[in-house]
This record gives C-alpha cells, structure tokens and sequence, in this order.
C-alpha cells in the first residue's frame, strides 16, 4: 500500500509544480498585451488622472511584486477584479463558466461516441472500405482548421436547409452545430488512437486463445479488448475534453456562445489583465487536476502501472 501512496504524493507533488510554474508564464505573456491604463482610460484623460487609475490597479508596482500579489490572492481564489466590468474575476468567469461546460461535455460525448465506435469497427476489419473510409474522415478531421468546420456547417445547415440556428446559446437546437465544430478534431484523434490500441490488443496472446475457445466477437470485443484498453482510453478522453474546455475560444466566437472563450477574446483585446489571467489559469488548474485524476484511475485500472510502481 505504501507504494501506492507514494505515487500519489509524486503525482500531486509533480501537479503543484506546474501549477506553480503555469502561473509564472500566464502573469508574464499577459503582461505583454499592453498597458491597461492606456487602453482604458480615455484619450482626453490627464497624466494625474493616469497616475491615480494606475495606483488603484495596483500597476504603480513593480512586476515581482505584482506577480507574488497575484499568486497569494489566487490561492485564496480571489483573481482580482475585472478593469473593464467592474466585478470579481471569479464571479465573471463562474457566471460564464457553465455554458463552456456545457458545449465542451457535449462535444466530447460526440467525440467518444463517433471516436470509439469508428475505431473498433475500424480495427476489427483493417484494410478494408469501412477502414479506409473512416481513416479518411479522420484525417480529414485532423487537418481542417475549426474556424473552416464552423463556418461550411453553418453555411449548410443555417443559411442553406435552415435546420439550426447559427449563434447564440437558445436550448438544444443551438448547441448542436458548436458541438460538432468543437468535437470535430477530438473525434478524429479518438478514433486513430482507438484503432491502433485495439490493433495492437486483437494480437495479444489472451485474445488468440479466447479466439481458439470459440468465444463470441462481442465478448472478446467488449470483455476482453475494449477493457484492455480502458485506461489508455481514459486518458486521451480526460485530455481531449481539458482541451475542449481550453480550446473553445474559436468555436464560441464563431456561434456567439456566451462562454470563457469568448470572455477572452474579449478581455485580450481590451486589456483586461485579470479575467485574461483568471481564465487562463482556471482552464491550467483543471488541465493539471483532470490529468492527475486520469493518471490515478490508469494507476488504478492498468496492473503494469502499479507493478512498475
């Protein structure tokens, strides 16, 4: 047992340090915006006037200090306030949050439904048209930038058949073509890696010996290879829908989804340093805990793990 717990304080050890590391660069890179005093205030406004603006956003400072006076309220979850709505980051951030979550779980149903389906069907005839075919769609997922998915699927399906709507966030009609946009590249990804573990599974030596048994195709699909399997699966799926959340910022932009994303895009161009802090910083911290509770349940499910361990 002590082996076990020793890898989860290595683990939890290992996630503080990114974290930490993670803050330095996301206070250094939005520091590199611009300054917000000038891009705030009004033209007409006096020097005094920039001083005084300056000091109460506490950028009379030095950067050091600043980074550290970031980092102490962070911890207590405070992520200051926004310069250009006025309101706790946390606040602006949890009050979007939810539509975020919602298009990226959406999203990633999508993506493990399509993306392991294909890929079984796909490992279990290889070489053949169906293989093929789904190879090709893959690919093609990989490659087409979002921003291209978005706009072709609401030029079919909004402007040309009129099916659904093009933006906002109005029920279940209007989450359909976001999720197909944002899941579009993790179902792809999904798919191939799907395929080559279960390649790699359908050779393995307890699956010819089943074979040899007479065991059905579904037990030895589902029973056998798809449990094998599971724990390289969990940790594509856990970093794929990190990377929704993350990577929704185009998506939303695209349909107008009142998420973080689009909060961002928002907050960049107006100089926003805290939400731009706070939103960054938010996607990081869940990036590191996911990835940390994926490496546990593989711990768990994967016996080589924890014999290596």
């Amino acid at each position: 047992m002590h082996f076990h717990v020793g890898y989860l304080i290595h683990r939890i050890i290992q996630a503080l340090v990114c974290i930490l590391g993670v803050s330095v660069i996301i206070f250094s890179i939005t520091h590199l915006i611009g300054d917000p005093v000038q891009l705030l205030m009004p033209a007409e406004a006096s020097q005094a006037d920039r001083l005084v603006y300056r000091k109460a956003m506490g950028l009379d400072q030095s950067v050091i200090e600043q980074y550290f006076l970031f980092l102490s309220k962070a911890v207590t979850g405070n992520l200051g306030d926004s310069y250009r709505f006025n309101m706790p980051v946390t606040e602006l951030v949890w009050d979007r949050f939810p539509a975020t979550f919602e298009l990226a779980v959406a999203a990633i149903l999508l993506a493990v439904v399509f993306g392991v389906g294909t890929g079984i069907l796909s490992a279990v005839r290889p070489n053949s048209f169906g293989d093929k075919f789904f190879e090709f769609l893959a690919l093609s997922g990989m490659a087409a930038p979002t921003f291209w998915v978005g706009i072709m699927l609401i030029m079919i399906f909004s402007v040309e058949l009129r099916w659904l709507p093009s933006s906002g966030r109005s029920g279940l009609p209007s989450l359909v073509l976001p999720a197909i946009t944002l899941g579009w590249y993790s179902t792809a990804v999904i798919s191939r890696m799907t395929r080559s573990a279960m390649l790699e599974t359908l050779g393995a030596d307890f699956v010819r010996t089943a074979v040899l048994k007479g065991a059905p195709a579904g037990v030895i699909i589902f029973r056998h290879c798809l449990r094998y399997v599971l724990p390289t699966l969990v940790t594509i799926v856990s970093l794929q829908f990190v990377t929704l959340l993350a990577g929704a910022v185009i998506t939303e932009t695209i349909f107008a989804w009142p998420g973080i994303g689009r909060l961002l895009i928002q907050s960049a161009y107006g100089g926003d340093y805290p939400v731009v802090q706070g939103i960054t910083l938010i996607c990081s911290v869940l990036f590191v805990l996911i990835q940390l509770f994926a490496d546990i349940v593989q711990f768990v499910l994967d016996p080589r793990i924890r014999q290596s361990a």
